[in-house]
């Protein structure tokens, strides 16, 4: 048991942790970098510590650094948040070696589901469909690899071992490729993660990219607390989730998720994590596990009532789960938009002060977000500024709520993407639900540049009776002037 806890991290997710912690009466330090000194988080802590520089590598990522702060503080636990150390072994393991406790699962889970490569030996032994591929490093002779390539029937993807992030993968379409394909991808993998190990797999031409949430305690409770859909993305990195996943037979779902729990149980897993799927004419295929909390989080605690990050910290602290898998509930629906200071057109960051914020509100509006008035977007971090959040009784509820809380959103001082997550929300393959991974890349290359708004529209909420009327802004916010890695 711990009743101090420092908070690895910053932005948005700190300001979580911490507010987890005040619920459950337990004392917070918050460690930041120079370029955060000013944030408003910091001076909500109970203490609070500069640990470097604004770079990562002087700050956020030293190691060293964070385990003096937490020594200096006296806290007892650390939690990493998402990003920078949070799905780092190395790092749990200096964190217990020093007698503190990481808030997180063990080193061994986090060694294992770390590789993809071991990821996938483990999963295919705890029965979890995987997809097709050669499930070990890649041999070195050019003929061998063709035979491997060939086997599993082109196209395939090269994938790093330690990879994430969309970072350490390269599409393969036909021999020719393979071998150069291969050694970039070694070379990035490599860089990037100090690992050079590659992989081969199939590559499915239009997956979904479905996830299942898990939650373990330390006394062999292994729970499953529903299914989020991820796959609107760019470059692999997630622009709008959604839970539950639309379209999908709840058996399919129920059965993965329970295949999931077990899966848990077997490798002696503790704490939340996340089950990351690719799922193609109704199949699941896993592809990796996230040990950590995740960015979209919100959208299963808003369908479940379940607060993750204090169910994460209980398990921590050596506390049994207080429910069970008949306890779980799903009701409704819940969609997060990723606000980030970008230009919504270009995607290039744009660090620099905000001169407006103005948030939306309302029943069943959640923003999520560590920024105000005079904040100031460093250009070293992540540029995600807030995570917009909308419930409804069903899809189409939380999809109108969430029209409407774009259209209250200012952002100014700075681009941001509300004016590309307010075209997104009225363009029909997404309103329809279910659509792959490579639908957002598609629809980019013939967007509108400046798309004329739709006119006012009216919506039923459901079975109410109740009429909203609501003004789709297709435009989105005008830019204002100025300028400002996840998962």
């Amino acid at each position: 048991m711990f009743d101090r806890v420092l908070i690895a991290n910053r932005g948005e997710i700190a300001l979580r942790i911490l507010r987890a912690c005040r619920g459950l009466g337990l004392q917070t330090v918050v460690v930041y970098s120079e370029a955060d000194r000013d944030a408003d988080y910091v001076r909500q802590a109970d203490m609070a510590l500069c640990i470097g520089r604004a770079e990562p590598a002087d700050s956020y990522m030293n190691q060293s650094a964070l385990l003096l702060a937490a020594k200096a503080s006296r806290s007892q636990a650390i939690h990493p948040g998402y990003g920078f150390l949070s799905e780092n072994a190395d790092f749990a393991e200096r964190v217990t070696a020093a007698g503190l406790v990481f808030i997180g699962p063990d080193v061994a889970c986090l060694r294992t589901m770390g590789d993809k490569i071991a990821a996938k030996h483990a999963m295919r032994d705890a029965g979890m469909p995987c997809v097709p591929g050669f499930d070990n490093a890649l041999p070195a002779d050019a003929a061998e690899l063709d035979a491997i390539a060939a086997g599993i029937g082109y196209p395939v993807i090269i994938k790093a071992a330690g990879g994430g992030g969309g970072r350490g993968m390269r599409v393969v379409h036909g021999g020719a490729e393979l071998a150069a394909a291969i050694e970039l991808t070694r070379e990035e993998a490599r860089r990037a993660f100090n690992n050079a190990t590659v992989y081969i797999e199939k590559y499915l031409s239009h997956p979904r990219h479905v996830e299942i949430q898990v939650l373990c305690d330390r006394h062999g409770s292994a729970l499953w607390l529903g299914s989020r859909d991820c796959s609107l993305q760019r470059r692999h990195q997630k622009v709008i989730e959604e839970a539950p996943a639309p379209g999908i037979d709840p058996g399919l779902i129920a059965a993965i998720g329970r295949r999931c729990a077990e899966a848990c149980r077997q490798i002696g897993y503790c704490g939340v994590g996340t089950f990351e799927f690719l799922y193609q004419d109704q199949a699941f295929f896993f592809i990796e596990m996230n040990t950590r909390l995740q960015v979209e989080h919100p959208v299963t605690e808003m369908i479940t009532g379940i607060d993750i990050v204090q169910q994460q910290i209980r398990v921590a602290r050596g506390e049994k789960l207080s429910f069970t898998q008949a306890d779980i509930r799903s009701r409704g629906h819940a969609v997060e938009c990723r606000i980030n200071a970008e230009n919504p057109l270009t995607f290039m960051p744009t660090p620099g002060r905000l001169t407006h914020w103005q948030p939306p509100g309302g029943m069943g509006v959640r923003v999520d977000t560590h920024v105000g008035v005079g904040y100031r977007v460093s250009p070293y971090y992540d540029s995600m500024i807030a995570k917009l959040i909308t419930f409804g009784a069903s899809r189409d509820d939380a999809l109108a709520r969430m029209r409407q809380a774009l259209s209250e959103t200012r952002v100014e001082g700075i681009d941001s993407t509300v004016a590309l997550h307010r075209q997104i929300l009225s363009e029909p393959g997404f309103c329809a639900g279910g659509v792959d991974i490579h639908h957002l890349e598609r629809w980019l290359e013939t967007r509108p540049a400046s798309p004329e708004p739709v006119e006012p529209h009216r919506r039923s909420y459901g079975d109410s009776g109740i009429t909203a009327i609501g003004e789709l802004d297709g435009a989105g916010a005008a830019q204002s002037a100025g300028a400002d890695a996840a998962r």
